[in-house]
């Protein structure tokens, strides 16, 4: 039996239809691969920057973090050297105030030795400084007699009676030191005593005026807070040598020509009552 025409050109057509819904199916289904193909390759794009820019931004990160440390060390460096500094600074400001203090004490201790030309004065004074600003417990003034060529105690300070006898120029250390007119400071510990002995005493200072020994200074025990002999102490006993030799020579000169007045113009009273 023939088919007709008609149904089968529909039918035709409508597979026609079908395929080319099967088609642009198809096409729709490789556009949207594409597309989620673009998509894909955009993401993997953006992770491989994401990437890169988060390396980067560690490596950024770790170089800041070097560049601090190295700033904080090149900071802590500075500041121990201006601590350094500032311990310079302190000690030497520490130094030149005990310098001013030492000036000051060396001007008052020579003023106080030129104040007053009375002799016995004088001596106070001598001990005074040589008791408070060197800080000697046992010690004497001896002063030269030109004729015996003998050295006299003429004042002393915590010294037994033993200690007053007279010494010949040139015996023992005290003799030597009149004698060479030259300082003697014994070595070792000047604390280090288990005795004072008055033939070796710790310091021996000549009384000179120019060249010519008047006298000496001789001390034999220190404080027992004084430790040690300080730079200001050698100032001191360097002042004292010309000094208090100048104060006692020119006290003693001056009370000679006291004693002389007053015996001229005693006389001179008398020979008026006379007359």
């Amino acid at each position: 039996m023939d088919k007709d025409p008609g149904t089968l050109n529909k039918k035709v057509e409508e597979f026609l239809q079908v395929f080319k819904k099967g088609e642009e199916f198809t096409q729709e289904l490789l556009r949207e691969n594409e597309k989620l193909r673009y998509r894909l390759a955009q993401l993997e794009e953006v992770n491989k920057f994401s990437d890169r820019e988060g390396t980067f931004k560690v490596h950024s990160l770790e170089e800041r973090l070097r560049f601090l440390e190295e700033e904080n060390k090149n900071l802590l460096d500075r500041y121990r050297q201006v601590e350094e500094e500032n311990k310079d600074f302190a000690s030497r400001y520490i130094e030149v105030e005990a310098e001013n203090n030492n000036l000051a004490n060396l001007y008052v201790a020579s003023y106080q030795l030129h104040s007053t030309l009375d002799f016995n004065e004088s001596l106070k004074i001598i001990l005074e400084i040589v008791m408070n600003l060197i800080g000697a417990e046992e010690f004497s003034i001896m002063m030269l007699d030109e004729k015996t060529h003998e050295l006299a105690v003429v004042a002393q300070e915590g010294m037994g009676p033993e200690a007053h006898g007279t010494i010949k120029t040139g015996e023992g250390v005290v003799g030597k030191v009149a004698k060479d007119g030259e300082s003697y400071y014994r070595e070792g510990d000047p604390t280090d005593l288990t005795g004072v002995d008055y033939t070796h005493p710790l310091v021996c200072i000549p009384l000179k005026i120019k060249e010519h020994v008047i006298g000496a200074i001789v001390i034999y025990k220190l404080l027992i807070q004084k430790t040690q002999f300080s730079n200001m102490d050698y100032e001191l006993f360097s002042m004292l040598a010309g000094h208090a030799a100048t104060a006692l020579f020119s006290s003693k000169l001056y009370s000679q020509s006291e004693r002389k007045l007053s015996t001229i113009q005693s006389f001179l009273d008398l020979l008026k009552e006379k007359q």
